[in-house]
Parts: structure tokens; sequence; C-alpha cells
């Protein structure tokens, strides 16, 4: 096998620091409620962290999402 002999040499990486983003992202602003399922159960969970009790009924789940987006 024979080596490589048309390699074309690159430039040495710059040593400073990565450049950073102009802007830090910023967390919603307002809520969005929505249902997630577990196994059998349904839950209501928002962006905020908050989440509701698990629930047998979607519609139960759906209804405690709308009750936290209203409040």
């Amino acid at each position: 096998m024979e080596p490589h002999t048309d390699a074309t040499l690159l430039p040495p990486l710059a040593s400073g620091p990565l450049p950073r983003p102009t802007s830090e992202p910023q967390p919603p602003t307002g809520h969005t409620a929505s249902t997630a399922e577990r196994g059998a159960f349904s839950l209501a969970v928002c962006t905020c962290g908050w989440s509701g009790p698990a629930r047998r009924s979607r519609d139960l789940a759906r209804k405690d999402a709308a009750r936290h987006h209203a409040a």
C-alpha cells in the first residue's frame, strides 16, 4: 500500500474561544397545556412544569388541562 503524497495541509485551528450565541433562549411565556398517556392513564401536562393527577378518563384529563390554562 502506498502512502498518500498529494495531501493538502490545512492551517491549524484558532486557539480562541468558540463564538457564543448573541441571546439566550427564552422559555415560553404562555402556558400550553395538553394531555399525555402513561400506560392506562392520561394526565394533563403544561409547559410551565405543572402536571395534573393521573386519570383513567381522557376527558377528565382534558378538563384538568383546560382549568389550568384558564387559571
